[in-house]
C-alpha cells in the first residue's frame, strides 16, 4: 500500500492529510490462440431432425462434435451439407474455447492481483510519499529518498536498484 502525505491548497491551517492506495502490477496477458488438434475430436454425423425439405430424411447432414479434452460437445445442423454444419460446429467449438481460456486468464489474474494488493489498511504500508518533507521512504527496505519531484518525475532507479538488491546490501 502507498502512502501520501500532503497539506491541501484548501487546508488554512496547514494539517497534513494522508491518502492511501494499494498499487499491483501484474504482467500483460498472453493473446489466447486456440490450437485444436483432430485428435481431440470426436465427430458423429446423424439425420437433421428439422421439418420438410425432400432431403432432409435421408441423408447424414447434421454434426456432433465433442473436444474430448474439455468436454465440450456442440452440434449443428442448420446448413444444408455436412461439410457446411462441419465448419460452422468447428467455429462454435473454437468459440466456446475461447471463452474458456479468457475465464481461466481472468480469473488468475483476479486471484493473483488480490494476493498483491492484501487488505490496504493503513499498516500494511509498503511505501510513503510526504510532501511537506519532500521524502519518500519505503518501508520493506527501510530506505529514504529525499527528492520528491525527480522521484515522482521517474527518477527511479535508486529505489528499484536497492529493492532488487540482496537482503544484506540493503542496509
Amino acid at each position: 500500500m502507498h502512502r501520501v502525505q500532503r497539506v491541501p491548497a484548501t487546508e488554512s491551517s496547514g494539517r497534513i492529510h494522508t491518502s492511501a492506495a494499494t498499487v499491483s502490477v501484474l504482467p500483460e496477458a498472453d493473446e489466447i490462440d486456440v490450437q485444436i488438434s483432430n485428435d481431440d475430436l470426436e465427430i458423429d454425423t446423424y439425420r437433421s431432425s428439422s421439418a420438410g425439405g425432400q432431403n432432409v430424411q435421408k441423408n447424414e447432414t447434421a454434426i456432433r462434435i465433442t473436444h474430448r479434452p474439455s468436454g465440450i460437445v456442440v452440434t449443428c445442423q442448420d446448413e444444408r451439407s455436412q461439410l457446411q454444419n462441419k465448419l460452422r460446429a468447428m467455429r462454435m467449438l473454437r468459440t466456446q474455447l475461447y471463452d474458456r481460456e479468457m475465464e481461466a486468464q481472468r480469473s488468475e489474474a483476479t486471484t493473483q492481483r488480490r494476493s498483491m494488493i492484501g487488505s490496504g489498511d493503513r499498516s500494511e504500508k509498503s511505501r510513503t510519499y510526504n510532501f511537506p518533507q519532500n521524502r519518500i521512504t519505503d518501508h520493506r527496505i527501510e530506505y529514504t529518498v529525499y527528492n520528491l519531484p525527480a522521484f515522482m518525475d521517474g527518477d527511479l532507479d535508486d529505489m528499484i536498484d536497492r529493492l532488487n538488491a540482496p537482503t544484506r546490501l540493503r542496509s
